[in-house]
């Protein structure tokens, strides 16, 4: 990562700015370390409801004035949840930015949750969820979190469940605002051609008379993994699998090593080896890959592919078979390189997006407490031995830690 300007305010928000000289397009954001793994039980799925009803009113908004604000100008507003984080961002010209910040404050400090839009964006949502479960591609990966953390919030679908989003009313979201938003743990991140001291004026303007809302929100940590195979039959065509168990945490060392073991198995690459051991060798699937999310106290690893229902054990067992050369066949000097020039390529690729590397910056400050550099981060993976990589293979991907859903057609 390059260089970046930062400023923390005496209510806690840290803003962090990038000045890209070239670009007419500003990306900004406010990344909260909230999400689906902070809910209690019988509020699955309320961030993620939350992230909706943004939108849908402010104190001095309606829904329509909302959307109409930044589409108008040729600008985008967006949002998404994850396990661990909310963020509401935009993209628009940089003359217009002070019109982003404002409006995304807003919604993010001042949404009233009208109940009208409630109950309408609680069909929405209901929406969404029988959309995922008709594309079993989708379906698998929500219900393989299940697999893995069983009744801990971490297992949860991001979406709720039926009868949660169902049930969910206006004092819910109140509550939960009140429970979780901490203004030390968000972050308002952005990259545009605007000098620091701009940007900072307006945030000086939006971010600094914000009430501080300090103090501790533990979470709870994942402890209990039992290894466990499970088989549904759906009403699909095809048959889809997912393998997988716990991995490293995001602050842990062997963060870094483990993503380029990913990589080398699964990962965006064509040459990737289940890529080129499973489809390009014996063309038995259309994609297969391999994901890794670090979370604060945990990981999940994971392999996905989709294939016909005849042809599922064998796939199984060529994923085996990759993954016993990674635990038992330490990678040569040649091969060991070209997987760290392939990685290092990728990240430096990555870092060319103005829209996710303004995302970066408020996820590293929140996750670590700083944004690493991308030569730091290059260092590290030059660091990188062949036997520390068959290390964390035979820590991660033995077959006896590894969890299998199956969807099998009926």
């Amino acid at each position: 990562m390059s260089e970046y300007d930062f400023h923390e305010y005496p209510n806690g928000i840290r803003l962090l700015h990038k000045q890209v000289p070239h670009t007419k397009i500003a990306h900004c954001g406010f990344l909260l370390d909230i999400g689906s793994r902070d809910e209690k039980p019988h509020q699955q799925g309320l961030a993620h409801f939350w992230e909706h009803m943004a939108f849908k009113g402010t104190e001095k908004r309606r829904s329509f004035h909302i959307l109409n604000r930044l589409e108008t100008v040729g600008g985008e507003l967006n949002a998404y949840t994850t396990k661990e984080k909310i963020c509401f961002y935009a993209s628009l010209l940089s003359t217009h930015f002070e019109r982003a910040f404002e409006l995304l404050t807003d919604l993010t400090f001042n949404s009233v949750f009208p109940e009208r839009e409630i109950e309408k964006e609680r069909t929405v949502i209901l929406e969404e969820m029988s959309m995922y479960q008709d594309a079993p591609e989708d379906a698998i990966i929500d219900d393989f979190d299940t697999v893995v953390y069983g009744q801990h919030s971490l297992g949860h679908n991001i979406l709720g469940t039926r009868q949660s989003v169902t049930d969910f009313q206006q004092a819910d979201f109140r509550q939960f605002l009140a429970e979780n938003v901490r203004t030390d743990r968000l972050a308002f991140s952005s990259v545009s051609n605007l000098p620091f001291s701009e940007v900072k004026k307006l945030a000086d303007k939006y971010l600094a008379p914000l009430p501080a809302r300090l103090g501790a929100r533990p979470r709870m940590p994942f402890t209990s993994y039992q290894r466990t195979e499970q088989l549904e039959r759906r009403s699909i065509t095809q048959a889809h699998c997912l393998i997988g168990g716990p991995a490293y945490a995001i602050k842990d060392p062997r963060r870094v090593p483990f993503f380029m073991l990913n990589n080398i198995l699964g990962g965006p690459g064509m040459n990737s080896r289940l890529n080129l051991g499973v489809r390009e060798k014996h063309g038995l699937v259309y994609s297969i890959d391999s994901t890794y999310s670090p979370y604060t106290d945990t990981g999940l690893f994971g392999i996905y592919f989709g294939t016909e229902k005849n042809q599922v054990k064998r796939t199984i067992g060529l994923v085996q078979k990759e993954l016993k050369l990674l635990r038992e066949k330490p990678l040569g000097t040649s091969q060991l390189h070209t997987a760290k020039e392939q990685l290092m390529g990728q990240l430096a690729m990555a870092e060319e997006s103005n829209g996710g590397l303004m995302q970066l910056l408020g996820k590293s400050t929140l996750d670590l407490g700083r944004v690493e550099s991308i030569n730091e981060i290059f260092a590290q993976i030059r660091s990188i031995s062949a036997n520390q990589l068959c290390d964390l293979a035979n820590e991660v991907l033995h077959e006896d830690n590894l969890s299998v859903l199956q969807y099998l057609p009926e």
